[in-house]
């Protein structure tokens, strides 16, 4: 049943540490035109994707999404945009009295644009080429729109950097993954109780307690200054589609 597309699926693991060897003008391209061939609803395709050329903005960018330096080592970066203004701009254009954009609108759109994303990380997967997820684009609100020239509707919902691994990528172990019971529900949505939650995430606690882990993860992200500022972030992106809707 493994095939070559299934095996780098379980392969791949985000990459972190670049070679100073440049992606080709025809393998950027080809990315790119992958991404436009993924899943979209109505075939609308409700993303936008900015293409980082200018050093000065990748050097930046590296510091506003939490200063991480590896971002500045890629080799191509990418910004995945929900981009509902351009389908607004056209019903206005041509007479078609359309409503505000929603938040309806805004998810899926979002859907659209990590779709098209996920197969840039799979196309470049094929091609030798590792990737990383850089979700910190959605903080920093005033300062990412600005200086990414975002319109009303527009959001960066996910950015991707891009390079050819180098050595110490190879010897970092992939993170084990949950169980697949433990994330796949039959027919309707189990909630789990702490027995069950306790089995399920036990083995990332390591050396640890599952309640000295659990404090120190919880302390480190969902309590966190970046996870707070992203989400006052997003919900400015939310309440521009949020107040225009009606």
């Amino acid at each position: 049943m493994m095939n070559p597309i299934i095996q780098s699926l379980f392969d791949r693991k985000s990459c972190r540490i670049f070679k100073d060897k440049e992606i080709s003008q025809e393998k950027r391209k080809l990315i790119l035109e992958v991404c436009m061939q993924a899943p979209s609803a109505g075939n609308q395709q409700m993303y936008t994707i900015i293409d980082v050329q200018d050093k000065k903005l990748q050097e930046t960018l590296s510091k506003t999404c939490d200063n991480q330096s590896f971002i500045n080592q890629a080799k191509m970066v990418l910004i995945f945009c929900v981009d509902f203004q351009k389908w607004y701009d056209l019903f206005n254009y041509e007479n078609c009295s359309p409503r505000k954009p929603g938040v309806g609108d805004l998810l899926l759109a979002t859907t659209d644009a990590t779709i098209a994303a996920q197969n840039a990380v799979v196309a470049a997967e094929s091609l030798g080429i590792g990737s990383c997820y850089i979700g910190d684009i959605l903080e920093q609100h005033d300062l990412h729109r600005e200086s990414l020239n975002l319109s009303e509707y527009v959001v960066p919902v996910c950015m991707l950097v891009l390079g050819y691994p180098a050595e110490d990528h190879f010897k970092r172990q992939k993170p084990k993954r949950c169980q697949l019971e433990d994330i796949v529900c039959v027919d309707q949505y189990h909630r789990k109780d702490q027995q069950e939650l306790k089995n399920m995430y036990e083995y990332k606690a390591g050396n640890k307690t599952l309640n000295e882990w659990a404090i120190a993860f919880c302390k480190r992200k969902y309590n966190s200054d970046f996870s707070k500022e992203m989400t006052n972030s997003v919900q400015k992106y939310i309440d521009q589609f949020k107040s225009e809707a009606n």
